[in-house]
C-alpha cells in the first residue's frame, strides 16, 4: 500500500496512491490510529500531496554509510550518531527549501526515512518489523557552515533544523523490505547520489532497536536513516529529487528566503 495524507482545501484526508497514480482512494481516520475506506475517489490533480506525517518528531543518524564517512574524512563512529531536527523542518512534495538569507554553503542528503506505525520501547531487531508502518522518501537538508560551528562544540541543532530542512514524501510506502532498496538523488536531473540502503552501516531494524532502547518511539516518529556519499550544495533555482525504489520521487524547488 502507498499511503498519502492529501489537502482538499481546507480538509485533510488520507487515501491510498492507486497503481497509474492519477487516483486516490480516500480513507477515514489515520494510519496510526486505523484506516476505514470511504467508497469516494480523489483525483490527483484536486488534490495538494502533504508531507506524509504532521507534528511529527523527526531523528536523524549521521555517518551510517561507509561512502559518506570517506568524502567526510572521518573514521566510522563506535556508536551510531543521532541528532533530531524540529517538526517545523518538516515540508511535502513540492514545496520550497527555502535557502537562508545568510545561507553560505547548503547541502542535500538524500535518505531512506522510517515512519513508526506504534509505541516502541525496548525492541529487539528481529522485532522491529511490527513497529514500523512503512516508509518514505526524506531530504536532510544542511547548513554546512553553521553544523560544523555547532559539532565543534558537541552539539547540533540549527545546522540541521531550521524551517523547510525537512522534505518528506511522497509516500507512506508500506510492506518494503529495506535491506536493498536502490536510492538515486538528482539535482536538476543530474544524478548526484546513487547507492543502495544494503550499504547501511546500521540497518534498518538496528536503527529501531538503538533508538528503543534508550527512548520511547511514538506514532508518526520519522527516523531518517543516513545519506550515501554524494552530498553536495543546493541553490536558490534548483530541483533536488530524491527517488526510492518501491515509494517514489520527493521533489522540491529551492527558493532565496524572503524577509
Amino acid at each position: 500500500m502507498r499511503i498519502v495524507r492529501y489537502a482538499i482545501g481546507s480538509v485533510r484526508h488520507y487515501g491510498e496512491l492507486e497503481p497509474g497514480d492519477t487516483r486516490i482512494a480516500r480513507f477515514e481516520g489515520d494510519p496510526f490510529t486505523g484506516l476505514s475506506p470511504t467508497g469516494h475517489i480523489d483525483a490527483v490533480g484536486d488534490v495538494v500531496i502533504l508531507a506524509p506525517v504532521e507534528q511529527s518528531r523527526i531523528f536523524g543518524f549521521a555517518y551510517n554509510y561507509a561512502s559518506h564517512v570517506d568524502e567526510t574524512d572521518r573514521e566510522i563512529p563506535e556508536v551510531p550518531v543521532c541528532f533530531m531536527k524540529p517538526s517545523t523542518s518538516v515540508v511535502g512534495p513540492g514545496d520550497a527549501i527555502v535557502y537562508p538569507a545568510d545561507g553560505e554553503l547548503i547541502h542535500f542528503e538524500g535518505e531512506l526515512v522510517v515512519v513508526i506505525g506504534k509505541e516502541a520501547r525496548h525492541v529487539k531487531p528481529s522485532e522491529a518489523h511490527e513497529y514500523i508502518l512503512g516508509y518514505t522518501c526524506g531530504n536532510d537538508v544542511s547548513d554546512r557552515i553553521v553544523q560544523r560551528k555547532e559539532s565543534a562544540f558537541g552539539t547540533l541543532l540549527i545546522g540541521k533544523g531550521q524551517d523547510t530542512f525537512a522534505p518528506l514524501g511522497p509516500v507512506i510506502a508500506t510492506g518494503l523490505d529495506p535491506s536493498g532498496l536502490s536510492l538515486t538523488t538528482r539535482v536538476n536531473g543530474t544524478v548526484v547520489q546513487s547507492a543502495s540502503t544494503a550499504d547501511l552501516l546500521l540497518p534498518v531494524p538496528g536503527i529501531v532497536s538503538y533508538l528503543s532502547r534508550y527512548l520511547t518511539l511514538l506514532p508518526g516518529d520519522v527516523i531518517m536513516t543516513g545519506t550515501p556519499s554524494g552530498v553536495g550544495p543546493i541553490h536558490p533555482g534548483d530541483e533536488v529529487e530524491v527517488e526510492i525504489e518501491g515509494i517514489g520521487v520527493l521533489r522540491n524547488p529551492v527558493v532565496a528566503e524572503s524577509r
